[in-house]
């Protein structure tokens, strides 16, 4: 088989339908798909039982959250890729075909990322891959732009779970999702710990999907997402960066926390952001660090991240000048 879908569900009621609806209109049809319950309270689970297409349903007793949801589907996985697809989310006929496609130009890929388009306004970027860059911020490249930007191909720092392809066998090696993360970057995380092995991760423009967003969280800031994002970036940096880049990289990663510190402030979630931070700094004895990079790759992912710095920056002119 070439290909498992997982697609984690938590309350799911209002969309899931359609983006199972969609799946059975693509031309290509090797894969299977797994569906993970997180203990949902809205019927979404007998929902999705009583379809009539080939699925294995996993339910689970509570919400396990993201991260622990998307390992069991890949634990059970049987095709040579695993592709991540949020609920929430409405595929392209040619969406799958077009991931495969883009994973098999190059044994070195480990991740692919879809172009993702606003459900509601789709002449509308989402999200065109991830990056992140030496302030320790996670952003999504071409969001608020129109669907003809980011229309080639290109190398991102990391996929969005919400509708990407993984290679199965370096999953295998690299390791799952860190279930310590719950939810939030901890697929940033995964496309980390894969590039300082010196993998690729793709962008590619022809995988379409609409996506609603924040469609479990309920909004784009919250106590929780705010609280668990703030914690995960701490758990990500130290998991992932040897003491000399987190040495090196410190006058940067400090001067963006107090930027979104800031900014979260002002949103009205200063006390939840601090909150996050304390937890991670409480729990980090229990977040196992990555170990065993070469160097070379770790200047790699050094230069990735302040390339990224550049186009974020580009990114926000670009935005500011659109509007």
């Amino acid at each position: 088989m070439k290909a498992s879908i997982i697609i984690p569900n938590y309350n799911g009621i209002n969309y899931i339908e359609a983006c199972l609806d969609s799946l059975l209109l693509m031309g290509y049809q090797d894969y299977e798909l797994i569906v993970i319950d997180n203990a949902s309270t809205d019927g979404s689970e007998v929902l999705v039982s009583q379809r009539n297409e080939p699925m294995h349903l996993i339910c689970n007793d509570t919400n396990l959250g993201f991260a622990a949801a998307v390992n069991q589907g890949i634990e059970c996985a049987k095709g040579d890729y695993v592709i991540l697809l949020n609920n929430d989310v409405e595929v392209e006929p040619d969406w799958l075909e077009r991931l495969v496609w883009a994973i098999e130009q190059d044994e070195r890929i480990f991740a692919v990322s879809s172009k993702m388009l606003r459900w509601h306004e789709r002449d509308i970027i989402d999200d065109a891959g991830d990056g992140y860059n030496i302030l320790g911020w996670g952003f999504k490249h071409g969001d608020g732009m129109n669907r003809s930007s980011y229309a080639k191909a290109r190398e991102v720092f990391s996929a969005c779970a919400g509708a990407a392809i993984y290679r199965k066998s370096l999953l295998d090696e690299i390791g799952y999702f860190d279930e310590a993360f719950f939810a939030y970057l901890e697929d940033i995380d995964l496309c980390f710990r894969a590039r300082m092995q010196g993998y690729k991760v793709i962008f590619e423009p022809s995988a379409v999907v609409y996506h609603i967003g924040s469609a479990t969280s309920g909004s784009k800031y919250n106590d929780f997402k705010v609280r668990l994002a703030s914690r995960n970036n701490v758990y990500l940096l130290h998991k992932n960066m040897p003491l000399w880049m987190l040495v090196l990289n410190s006058p940067f990663l400090i001067l963006g926390d107090v930027v979104k510190y800031i900014f979260m402030a002002r949103a009205g979630f200063g006390n939840i952001f601090l909150k996050g931070k304390l937890e991670a700094f409480k729990t980090l004895k229990g977040v196992k660090k990555a170990s065993g990079y070469r160097l070379a790759d770790c200047l790699w992912v050094e230069g990735w991240m302040i390339k990224e710095s550049i186009s974020f920056v580009r990114y926000m002119l670009a935005l500011i000048t659109k509007r």
